[in-house]
């Protein structure tokens, strides 16, 4: 199966800005970047959409007809979301990081359990047998998803980078489980 894995355009919030799953909206309208990636995609590709506003209105403008899903979403942050990240209490901070797989944020989501329903939906995906599809996400979903995939250990992860906009490629195997699905990366970061 062919996966074309797209991070959603850049969202209407300050830089610096912990937004994890907090509903906000584009900095821009998507029809440029939904024009740009809708050359690298196969005609009539299914796309499947995390229901968050900045990835919904990306797929509305890629597809007539894209299919949301909840375990797409960014992982929940908490407390510390819609937070400056300099304005977190540093300990709490290094806390998490410290164990940023199995560890959360105050009142949020572990990126154990984000990857959980991520390949809980890529896996259904698989089974259902289309040779090909487009999912609109966020980073931290594509990060822990190649970390997992490519066997790359947390303290490796910021090397993970998503761009806003850009569509990476990756084929999975339809006969393997999750665990070791993906056979080849054909591209990152492609715009």
């Amino acid at each position: 199966m062919e996966l074309f894995l797209i991070r959603h355009p850049p969202p209407a919030v300050p830089e610096g800005t912990c937004y994890g799953r907090s509903d906000i909206g584009l900095a821009a309208p998507p029809a440029a970047s939904a024009a740009r990636l809708r050359g690298l995609l196969p005609d009539g590709i299914p796309v499947y959409t995390s229901p968050l506003m900045r990835c919904r209105s990306l797929a509305e403008a890629l597809s007539p007809a894209p299919v949301t899903d909840a375990r797409l979403v960014e992982m929940d942050f908490g407390e510390w979301e819609l937070q400056r990240w300099d304005d977190i209490e540093r300990a709490a901070f290094d806390a998490w990081a410290a164990d940023i797989l199995d560890s959360a944020p105050p009142g949020g989501e572990s990126a154990a359990a984000m990857l959980a329903r991520a390949l809980d939906f890529f896996d259904e995906l698989r089974r259902g047998g289309a040779p090909a599809a487009a999912v609109v996400s966020h980073a931290g979903l594509l990060r822990v998803l190649f970390a997992h995939w490519l066997e790359v250990p947390p303290r490796r992860w910021p090397r993970l980078v998503f761009e806003f906009g850009a569509v990476s490629k990756v084929i999975l195997d339809a006969e393997s489980d999750m665990n070791s699905a993906v056979l080849r990366v054909e591209y990152l970061n492609r715009k």
